[in-house]
């Protein structure tokens, strides 16, 4: 017999009726605690404005490269409070935001990417083990998954694709194949890359590599908010609430954040992602869904769903509703949206009804950093005394690595194999000014939602933004 809307709704509804409205990840006892203010003055060699995966992996860089030069870290609140702690854990190998958006923007250099990309990756595995990082870090790869008859052709003509160029490990999964690993009845066919992502507890993974810089030398100050930057003598200065840093360069990892070099604030806008977690799973419901081998998973729509499973045998999903604030406005007030958590919900019980019973410890949002591109772009200002990076759109646990490197190449002033490639060189299409990006914003999403309901097909205005290389990504 169906189950009407209301029930479906009503069960959904008491799933969540203990949720806490906080980041599972940055709810731990254990939390470090926060470094003082920055009160006063002080010298650097290099500042680093942001204390999330873009700021740490450049200050580590930074030492590493140069361990006597001084380096300084600013973060506005604590390390890791926002988008690095609020992701669902997914460290991918890709730097273009996933195979198929670097395909269509940069089918030339491709194979450079998908290289540098997994060497990024092993790096990123190889410093959580030298510098002892406890954050459950599991190179188990990643599926695909189809849940519609007419994503199936994609994903074999992505497999394709990918096996064509080499370089990885990749599996096609069929119905019976995909299900053996992880058991789902809307599951229709995968695509797993085995080496190419891992997972990992995203708020560990940054305290750790705040542990890691201060190990190195960095002074990191938290609560304390980069405010302006301007030029002084031959380096550059930054004000503080309670002082000036003089620094000879300046790398800016503040990502959605409104960035110190005006211009560069043209290129992203803050969408909102919001994400589910249950209580434990037990051995009985474990055995139900199989996931044995520990996969990250995200279905093929266009408005997708990712989700994994933690160290400690809960589900995380995440996705599907992707909110852009009027005028891009970010606030404590759209990190939570008991909408979307009703609809995250029952789509989490359509997908594995055998779990039906579950109930959600946490349920939370946080804003991405979105770019027309939907990958990072890079640049210079000041006369090359200041680098930033900016618009990971939602991948920038593992690509924010490479994203550190790239700065330094640019205030090092050295042509590298990074800085020489068209990803590095070129920016994306601004966005509009409003009210034209809420409403160009909302018309893809609606257009978006009817592709996923009519097998994928785009109409005419998805149609003309992926000629012009914009659009919205859920």
């Amino acid at each position: 017999m169906a189950v009407s809307p209301g029930a479906v709704r009503s069960a959904a509804a008491a799933s969540l009726a203990g949720a806490r409205p906080v980041p599972y990840w940055l709810d731990a006892p254990d939390r470090p605690a926060a470094r003082p203010a920055l009160a006063g003055d002080e010298l650097c060699d290099l500042l680093v404005v942001g204390g999330g995966y873009s700021g740490l992996w450049t200050a580590l860089l930074a030492k590493e490269r140069a361990p006597d030069r001084d380096v300084v870290l600013i973060e506005g609140h604590e390390v890791g409070w926002a988008a690095s702690g609020r992701n669902g854990g997914f460290c991918s190998a890709s730097l273009t935001h996933g195979f198929a958006n670097g395909l269509s923007r940069w089918p030339d250099e491709l194979r450079k990417l998908e290289d540098l990309g997994g060497r990024n990756l092993d790096a990123i595995e190889a410093a959580v083990a030298r510098y002892a990082i406890d954050c459950a870090f599991e190179r188990t790869g990643e599926i695909d998954v189809a849940t519609e008859p007419y994503q199936l052709a994609g994903l074999r003509e992505l497999y394709e694709e990918r096996t064509r160029l080499g370089g990885g490990r990749f599996e096609l999964l069929d119905r019976d194949a995909v299900r053996a690993e992880v058991d789902s009845p809307t599951f229709l066919g995968g695509l797993w890359d085995r080496h190419g992502a891992a997972m990992l507890d995203p708020a560990r993974l940054a305290w750790g590599l705040k542990r890691a810089c201060v190990a190195l030398g960095v002074r990191i100050y938290e609560n304390t908010r980069g405010l302006a930057l301007a030029r002084y003598g031959a380096g550059m200065a930054v004000r503080t609430p309670y002082g000036r840093i003089f620094a000879r360069r300046v790398a800016l990892g503040t990502n959605v954040f409104p960035s110190l070099v005006r211009r560069a604030r043209l290129y992203t806008v803050p969408v909102y992602d919001y994400a589910l977690m249950t209580e434990p799973l037990t051995a009985r419901q474990r055995g139900a869904v199989g996931w044995r081998n520990r996969q990250g998973l995200a279905d093929s729509a266009n408005q997708f769903h990712y989700f994994r499973i933690t160290a400690d045998h809960r589900v995380l999903w995440g996705g599907y509703d992707a909110i852009y604030p009027y005028g891009g406005r970010l606030g404590a007030e759209n990190e939570h949206r008991p909408e979307t958590y009703l609809k995250l919900a029952a789509h989490f019980f359509r997908c594995f009804p055998q779990l039906k019973g579950v109930r959600f410890s946490h349920a939370w949002g946080g804003a991405i950093d979105t770019c027309s591109r939907f990958s990072a772009f890079f640049g210079t200002a000041y006369g090359g005394r200041v680098a930033y990076a900016a618009g990971y759109t939602g991948l920038g646990v593992g690509a924010t690595r490479f994203g550190g490197d790239v700065m330094l190449d640019l205030l090092a002033g050295e042509r590298t194999e990074r800085t020489e490639l068209a990803m590095v060189r070129d920016k994306p299409l601004p966005f509009p000014p409003e009210p034209v990006a809420w409403a160009g914003i909302g018309l893809t999403r609606w257009s978006l939602a009817r592709a996923d309901a009519h097998d994928g097909r785009r109409n005419i205005w998805l149609r003309t933004m992926d000629r012009f290389g914009l659009g919205f990504d859920s």
